[in-house]
């Protein structure tokens, strides 16, 4: 999804929303909220950005400190644009994770669907 959302040039900022409750994900305590941190995994903030089938891994500065991220795959709820709020979710809860930013658009232009008959 991060590849194709670069090919694709839909956003120079995709974002992650990690479940920090898995054992092995290393991010700075003090960023997580509710038990989930949101990660800018953009090539001018992720250095040495490493995607793999495992884990996705970088270095990042949280408010000028630098750290060493790690995240297992199975811990990413999901990957969107900054800029539009589309992504992909990978998790029942998706209320709990969508964006701010998209949630207020959604609610917004949300209507009751409707089928008109063509004969």
């Amino acid at each position: 999804m991060h590849e194709w959302m670069g090919d694709n040039s839909h956003t120079p900022q995709p974002h992650i929303v990690v479940d920090t409750s898995f054992d092995g994900v290393s991010v700075p305590p003090e960023h997580v909220k509710d038990g989930k941190i949101i990660l800018n995994i953009s090539d001018s903030a992720a250095h040495g950005l490493n995607l793999s089938n495992e884990a996705v891994s970088f270095r990042a500065r949280f408010g000028g400190v630098p750290f060493d991220v790690w995240v297992p795959m199975r811990s990413v709820l999901g990957i969107y644009a900054r800029e539009t709020g589309q992504g992909m979710i990978f998790s029942h809860d998706a209320e709990a994770i969508t964006p701010p930013e998209a949630k207020q658009d959604i609610d917004e232009t949300r209507s009751r669907p409707h089928l008109t008959i063509v004969k």
